[in-house]
This record gives C-alpha cells, structure tokens and sequence, in this order.
C-alpha cells in the first residue's frame, strides 16, 4: 500500500474481533517498525509484546484498581487535564464517538463502560508496551524516538489488517504492567498500543476524527509563493 493511502485509511479501532494474532506478524510489524528514526541512531526503545492470561492480568488488576479509586500511578509525567482547544478537540471525538455508540449524554452507566473499556485496552488480544532506557531521562529527544517507532507500529500493522488504538488508560497503573511483564526496573514505561482484527460490526470503529486545516498551525517562511 502506498504511504499516503496508508496514512489517509488508517483510524482508531477501539473494537477488536476476538481472535489471536500470529506472534509471526507481530515480529514482521516489529521488523518494519523499527527503521523508524532515531536520534543518531540511539535506538532507545523495547518493546514488551503481551497476550492470554498475562494480558488478561494486566486488564484485570489496572481496571479493578482505577474503578476502586486507585490513583494513577504511571512512569512519565503527566501533562494534567486538557484545557482550552486541546479539550475542546477531547471533547468532539468524544461527542463522535458516543454518539455512534448511542450512549446518551445522560447515561453515566455506559460512559462508564466505555471508560472501563480503556483501561482494558478495548479488549485487543494483543497489547505492546513500549518503554525507554531510563538512563536517558529527563529528555524528549527518547520520547520523539518512541514516538516514531509507535506510529511506525500502527502503520505497519494497518498494512497488515490489523487495527491498534495508542492507548494510556491501559498502563495507568505501569507498577501493575511492570510486575506481570516483568519489566526491568532500568525501562520507563511510556506507553501502550492495542493491536488486533478489527471488528467491522462495532461502530465507533467508523469514527474519524476530525484534523485542523495546515493554515491553522502551519507556517511557511522564506518561499517566494
């Protein structure tokens, strides 16, 4: 598939079909990943593939504890609640997503659920941690280096048919991740993507969120157009 079909087709899957994925495909996806950049060729990035019951234990154990009131315990820091245009974007694909769904504004039991569905990683069979070499914190050159691998994960799985949603909800409680992935110690845990076959039947996987237009945060200097 070419590069800009591939980048215009892929969404968010926020609903999988229940069926596993090869761990062959996951290491073919990984392969293609990780030619992403990286800053002079550091390669800070691992990668910690999980799936059945240590999955299952990951999901368990950070829902019960969000739903029991836990506090969010993740390795990097976090930026706090989304204020201004960033919550009002927040906001919009909430709206659109809630509204394919059919969960009404008013019905606090299934905007729970689909809050709980987060914290499960939307039920995905497969979930990829990936995490840095805390030795290079604090900086955001390992960060924009993790990044990069992550969307050269969703875009190689994409081509591959299979849909992933880059999701924080499902190591908010990273103590919990890092106990049954045994994770060293020594690797910050930044974040997670939810990886399977997505379930065409289930509607928010229609759901497209919406993008600025480039004159709202592009500017071009020096050309003579």
């Amino acid at each position: 598939m070419e590069f800009e079909t591939l980048v215009q087709s892929r969404r968010s899957v926020r609903g999988f079909k229940q069926q596993p994925v090869p761990r062959a495909v996951v290491e073919a996806i990984i392969e293609s990943a990780k030619r992403a950049p990286s800053s002079m060729n550091t390669q800070p990035w691992h990668v910690h593939v999980l799936t059945g019951s240590p999955l299952e234990e990951v999901r368990r154990r950070n829902m019960d504890e969000m739903i029991g009131g836990a506090k969010v315990k993740r390795d990097i820091i976090s930026h706090g609640e989304y204020q201004g245009v960033h919550r009002s974007r927040q906001v919009d694909i909430a709206k659109k997503l809630f509204g394919a769904m059919g969960i009404a504004r008013d019905d606090k039991p299934m905007r729970q659920d689909w809050v709980l569905r987060g914290f499960r990683q939307f039920d995905a069979p497969v979930s990829l941690v990936l995490t840095y070499d805390r030795v290079l914190d604090p900086g955001a050159v390992c960060h924009f280096d993790l990044g990069a691998l992550c969307y050269g994960i969703v875009l190689a799985a994409w081509d591959r048919g299979l849909g992933s949603v880059i999701n924080g909800q499902g190591i908010m409680r990273s103590d919990i991740v890092r106990e049954v992935a045994k994770i060293p110690e020594d690797e910050v845990i930044m974040t997670c993507v939810a990886m399977g076959y997505p379930d065409d039947n289930f509607a928010a996987n229609a759901v497209r969120s919406e993008r600025e237009g480039n004159d709202e945060f592009v500017r071009y200097v020096g050309f003579a157009d």
